[in-house]
């Protein structure tokens, strides 16, 4: 049973919010998918942030008018799932992830705004590490130089320190 014309402009502008917020969006062909798998993918979809919703391409067209997405339009053919993310290497993880154990669920193509990406291109992203993993690597980075700072600032009185028990001692024997 088809959409009446209200639902319709529901779902464009429910996609349309979505995409208004995203930095990448994946289209994924899952043809002959299980109802199980796809319910267990959804989980770990939403788990990651991920928005991902089966909608017919004309609706997901329209809602891509006037964004950096717009050139993903023309792409959209056949049966398709959307993903869509703010974080578009998380994205990518969790829709490779998943195609990697199910050969059902192909990655087409995708977007990040401005840019139409292949399926290898998201593959590709997929194998970057997230955003989480380089602000983690940048702080340390960071944190490295001041913590070399301090222990060598830390190092000169405890030398001293070092060498007066060394002194202490040596006197303390030749007294003995």
């Amino acid at each position: 049973m088809g959409l009446n014309l209200v639902e319709k402009q529901a779902v464009v502008a429910e996609v349309a919010k979505q995409v208004a917020d995203a930095q990448a969006i994946v289209m994924v062909e899952n043809r002959g998918m299980g109802v199980a798998d796809m319910t267990r993918f959804r989980a770990k979809a939403r788990a990651s942030g991920v928005y991902f919703k089966v909608v017919k391409n004309t609706l997901v067209r329209r809602a891509v008018v006037d964004t950096p997405f717009a050139e993903l339009a023309e792409k959209m053919v056949g049966p398709l799932a959307y993903g869509i993310g703010t974080d578009p290497v998380a994205l990518a993880k969790v829709l490779n992830d998943f195609a990697k154990s199910n050969d059902k669920f192909v990655i087409t193509g995708g977007a990040m705004p401005g840019h139409v990406m292949t399926a290898k291109e998201i593959a590709s992203l997929a194998g970057l590490p997230s955003r989480n993993e380089l602000i983690a690597k940048l702080l340390g980075t960071m944190q490295a130089p001041i913590v070399k700072l301090v222990r060598t600032m830390n190092e000169v009185p405890a030398r001293f320190v070092r060498t007066l028990a060394a002194v202490q001692e040596q006197k303390q024997q030749q007294a003995a």
